[in-house]
């Protein structure tokens, strides 16, 4: 037995790209930004960023389309899937992707960059910093 499954929680890094296939099923892709902070051997805060290429395919791909903008924070469950191709000039290019589709991905619109949170819509105090305002998007 193998299990093949990814969980992320990131910004999106670009808006959506939508396409529709022959038999009028939706795909989106964007990329997607986690990061990890530390401390090196000096004491000083280092960052790191991954970027994760997303493909989402189906009824989430609809979804995805009308309200996943660049600077969401997203949670995603998907599975790791490697694909190639050969450019024209005949060089072989690998990617490797997260990708949901309606049947085994789940998708949770955490917020937007920016947002005011409830609480503090209340006393008229400007939103926290998200941790991931550091990101270069």
């Amino acid at each position: 037995m193998s299990v093949n499954k990814l969980t992320l929680v990131g910004r999106v890094g670009k808006d959506v790209e939508a396409r529709t296939f022959d038999n009028n099923m939706k795909a989106v892709n964007f990329t997607l930004a986690t990061n990890e902070t530390y401390k090196d051997k000096n004491g000083e805060k280092q960052e790191i960023v991954e970027w994760h290429n997303i493909s989402i395919i189906g009824n989430l791909a609809e979804i995805a389309e009308k309200y996943v903008k660049k600077g969401d924070l997203l949670y995603l469950e998907g599975k790791s899937k490697t694909r190639s191709w050969e450019t024209k000039e005949g060089e072989r290019k690998y990617m490797t992707e997260c990708v949901l589709t309606s049947f085994d991905g789940n998708m949770r619109m955490l917020g937007r960059k920016n947002e005011t949170k409830p609480s503090q819509e209340n006393n008229n105090q400007p939103a926290a910093p998200e941790p991931e305002d550091d990101l270069p998007f």
